[in-house]
């Protein structure tokens, strides 16, 4: 197997850890007592998703979580970051609890606590309980409030059981891609209209975390994607395009959180609401956290509109994940060039990685508390060869590549704690369905085989090999 001649290394203490989540790995979409999701309606419209796929078998996690906790457990990980199911929790999104979701949940902690692995769970990844999405969604204030009442029950279950605890998962995504451009559930084209959607989703992040605190939890912590925004060109267009995107993507979702304020930038696309009252809700959204976790992939460029058709390219329209922008947006995201790229056509840039972290302490200072890597990985599909083996070096270039650019920042002074690789297995992803594979392990859809990839024992030597110099 080729790999570096050496391994990544990383400071005395750093936690190794695994992502997934809920409506990605679970299925048994509609049994025990389950109720539907945003997704699950996403994914029942014809052209929602690539090949009619659906989350509703995905890795069938939900029968065979002790075979991935044993695969856990032999690549020697410290915590497992997974979701809850709201809507396998608590059908309605409010009101009657359903105690066999609280009992699969229960299985899964015990069973991870057990094996020596942190249970690290997220309240929220994306599948908002249809009920509350046809009432409007994160569009609705009375989500957030439905979600804070939803994390008193879950802190309340669990914080004898689960030492770490993340809030909400990228609400950028969803606010973005969900409301903005309508190329996730719910489904809903609405642009700058959908910025309503990113304050109720910090809410719902500030409640929880008053909600899980006053039932006993601690150590709790967000997870934000977030990239470094590349102007075009250095005319003045593009650079006023690229500090519009970066701060409607980046600064929106971390300036609440770490300083009680939205980006000066932004005040006009603000919530509409009374001074009182955003006042009162920033107080909230700035409940002191434990921890920032950050999601990276990559950079973005951005450009002024037209900046294809000024460089002589076709004029088509901007893309994202292959699905068409709102033309009428203020900017146009731009091709990174001369870079590897992951077979989602994401442009491989570890040294971005470094950049965005630099940033977050050059803008918070001491407002920033410990950092963990909540997700990081890329879209590999290499599959078994006829001997079986998945030979994927390409992920362990990149993820090597990426621990390098952390032990970088690290060097220049940022409090990176832990690393949680996207993902332990292939899953469904989304929009694009069961056609991207990030795993560490291969999931067959058919058979529902798992298979090690080479990128899996290269994780587990990487661990390993740090645990030994403890």
């Amino acid at each position: 197997m080729n790999q570096p001649p050496t391994l990544p290394v990383l400071p005395t203490g750093f936690l190794w850890g695994v992502s997934t989540a809920a409506y990605q790995i679970e299925g048994a979409a509609a049994e025990d007592g389950r109720g539907p999701s945003s997704w699950d309606a996403f994914c029942a419209e014809p052209g929602r998703v690539l090949n009619g796929d659906s989350g509703e078998v995905a890795c069938d996690h939900y029968h065979r979580y002790p075979e991935d906790i044993a695969l856990m457990a032999g690549l020697g990980v410290d915590a497992y970051r997974f979701s809850f199911s709201w809507s396998r929790i608590q059908p309605a999104g409010s009101g009657a609890i359903n105690p066999l979701g609280l009992d699969f949940y229960d299985r899964l902690v015990d069973g991870l606590l057990d094996a020596g692995i942190t249970p690290s769970p997220t309240l929220f990844h994306w599948d908002t309980p249809l009920p509350l999405e046809q009432a409007g969604g994160w569009l609705n204030r009375e989500t957030a409030l439905r979600f804070g009442e939803y994390a008193g029950i879950v802190g309340e279950h669990f914080a004898d059981r689960i030492p770490r605890w993340i809030t909400i998962n990228e609400p950028v995504v969803l606010t973005m891609l969900g409301y903005g451009a309508g190329i996730q559930a719910p489904g809903l084209q609405l642009g700058f209209e959908a910025l309503p959607a990113a304050h109720n989703l910090l809410l719902g992040h500030g409640l929880a975390v008053r909600a899980l605190r006053a039932a006993g939890a601690s150590n709790i912590g967000v997870a934000n994607n977030h990239a470094p925004s590349w102007p075009a060109s250095e005319s003045a267009a593009d650079q006023e395009a690229a500090g519009l995107y970066d701060n409607i993507a980046n600064w929106i979702f971390a300036d609440p959180i770490l300083t009680g304020r939205y980006p000066e930038a932004l005040a006009g696309l603000l919530p509409d609401a009374p001074a009182e009252v955003l006042e009162h809700d920033l107080a909230i959204i700035s409940s002191p956290i434990d921890w920032y976790g950050i999601n990276y992939y990559n950079p973005t460029m951005v450009a002024a509109p037209g900046y294809s058709a000024r460089q002589g390219e076709s004029d088509g329209p901007a893309l994202i994940d292959g699905h068409e922008l709102d033309a009428s947006l203020p900017f146009e995201l731009v091709d990174i060039d001369g870079y590897p790229r992951t077979d989602f056509d994401w442009p491989v840039v570890p040294d971005a990685f470094t950049e965005l972290l630099l940033s977050f302490r050059e803008r918070y200072g001491d407002a920033l508390p410990p950092v963990y890597i909540t997700e990081n990985g890329a879209a590999i599909n290499d599959g078994p060869d006829g001997e079986g083996r998945v030979d994927d070096q390409r992920r362990i270039d990149y993820t090597d590549a990426h621990l390098r650019a952390i032990a970088d920042a690290i060097e220049e002074g940022v409090d990176v704690r832990g690393y949680f690789h996207w993902s332990l297995m292939d899953n469904f992803e989304w929009a694009v369905g069961n056609s991207q594979r990030f795993g560490l392990v291969h999931t067959d859809f058919d058979t529902q085989k798992r298979t090690p990839k080479d990128s899996y024992h290269w994780y587990r030597r990487v661990i390993e090999a740090n645990r030994e110099r403890a």
